[in-house]
């Protein structure tokens, strides 16, 4: 069993240190039929999928990285509006062709001709240019004549026959919603936090969490899910698995911290730590959480201890990942809200931080112990600033991290030469909408950045 492990580990290890990259892309196009071809260090493994409004192919290269900028094809008078690409996930390369009209698709993959690269091979084929191409030439109607006819021998009526038409049925793409689980902390005979002037932090949370929601819902391609939406107690483990049987894409527990002294203050982000607090004061906080279910976490009961835990660690590694990414964008967004306790992500052992495929932060709001930011936590102005703040967080983080299937897939990546008004004209959206949809203020961009498309 030990053997088999460290090979697990090991193999893990070697992975993740591995990754193809593209040399170079090539193209050619007909009438019908265009052909991309991507040279590759290595074989790849790969997936493809469509997207709708506006028409998108998909190619995701697994275990792929690509560290140099690639030299784009020309695309003019191919069906091929733009190729753009980004890293999606740790070890997926993810290749966008936007299209100008459905089309059919087919790849496959060759192995180095010349010694040299591997391939990826498209091939998009235009069915309508096709068919057209394949109906036979209509026979002219005879001209009529006054003289008296002549009788010939009937020429044989001849039938065009054209070659089948093999075609690739494309199954349509349906778009989900992002679901977004809201854990609003503590509730029922577990109040949580006191601050000097009684207010219970299990009330200001579910409040926040509350506004959070509504936010969430009104956000295109985005659906909320509180875990608790009363004043009722939860175990921290019965949260974790409500988000679950949601099929949630994030994690995002809600609470107000607490400390003796009455001058700490600041909002702060928590991620999971497998190693332990961070801090003397985090490892305090966790373990004050932690109370209200100490038999949290993952179900491994079938599972010996050492294989439990190698195979927690394992599962938590791209999870923990992504959340220290949206923890990150959420930090940044409650900076702009006020003072925060810490200007880096903290981590600690929180039981509903656990979850090993979904990717969950902690946000401790304020300190409710601090009178002046319990105050300021009653007010609704300033819950509505932290709900924004947290919103802004998990939509920056789909924005350049966005998931298959979703409607809330469609991306930009700004290159040399971009503007605001020509992206805006390419997607048929307004500049307005455009500048709204992505929190800008100026007409300034960098290259690399990500624009939201709405």
């Amino acid at each position: 069993m030990h053997r088999f492990l460290l090979s697990l580990l090991l193999l893990t290890l070697s992975i993740n240190s591995w990754a193809t990259t593209i040399a170079a892309v090539r193209l050619s196009h007909s009438d019908a039929d265009t052909r991309l071809v991507f040279d590759l260090s290595d074989k790849v493994n790969y997936s493809l999928f469509t997207l709708k409004n506006p028409e998108r192919l998909v190619i995701d290269l697994k275990q792929t990285k690509q560290p140099h900028t690639l030299t784009i094809p020309n695309l003019k008078n191919t069906p091929i509006r733009n190729l753009r690409y980004a890293t999606w996930d740790k070890n997926v390369l993810r290749i966008v062709l936007d299209l100008d009209k459905p089309l059919q698709f087919e790849s496959q993959t060759l192995p180095p001709s010349d010694g040299r690269f591997h391939r990826l091979v498209i091939d998009l084929h235009d069915t309508a240019i096709k068919q057209a191409q394949s109906k036979p030439v209509g026979t002219p109607k005879p001209t009529l004549t006054t003289s008296a006819p002549i009788k010939a021998k009937p020429e044989p009526i001849i039938k065009a026959v054209t070659a089948p038409v093999i075609k690739r049925v494309v199954a349509p793409t349906i778009k989900r919603d992002l679901i977004i689980a809201i854990d609003p902390g503590h509730g029922g005979q577990d109040s949580g936090a006191l601050g000097k002037r009684g207010t219970k932090e299990k009330d200001i949370v579910l409040s926040i969490a509350r506004r959070l929601a509504k936010l969430v819902n009104d956000e295109p391609g985005m659906r909320a899910y509180l875990t608790r939406d009363k004043d009722i107690f939860i175990p921290l483990r019965q949260r974790i698995k409500r988000a679950r049987e949601q099929k949630a894409d994030m994690f995002i527990s809600i609470h107000a911290d607490a400390f003796r002294n009455h001058k700490a203050r600041g909002a702060s982000v928590f991620v999971l730590s497998e190693r332990g607090a961070s801090s003397e004061a985090a490892q305090l906080l966790a373990d004050k959480e932690n109370a209200a279910d100490l038999a949290g976490g993952i179900s491994l009961e079938d599972k010996d201890d050492l294989l439990a835990s190698v195979l927690l660690d394992l599962s938590q590694t791209a999870s923990l990942e992504a959340s220290l990414e949206v923890a990150n964008t959420v930090l940044s967004g409650l900076k702009r809200v006020g003072y925060v306790h810490k200007k880096h992500v903290e981590s600690a052992a929180f039981v509903v931080l656990k979850s090993p495929d979904i990717p969950s932060i902690l946000v401790e709001t304020a300190f409710i112990s601090n009178p002046d930011e319990e105050r300021k936590l009653k007010t609704s102005n300033h819950q509505i600033k932290l709900a924004r703040a947290m919103l802004s967080g998990i939509r920056n983080y789909f924005q350049r991290n966005p998931l298959p299937g979703t409607t809330l897939s469609q991306q930009h990546i700004v290159s040399s030469g971009d503007t605001l008004s020509t992206i805006a004209q390419r997607y048929q959206i307004s500049l307005a909408n455009l500048k709204s949809n992505n929190d800008l203020t100026s007409n300034r961009l960098r290259v690399g950045d990500v624009l939201r498309i709405p």
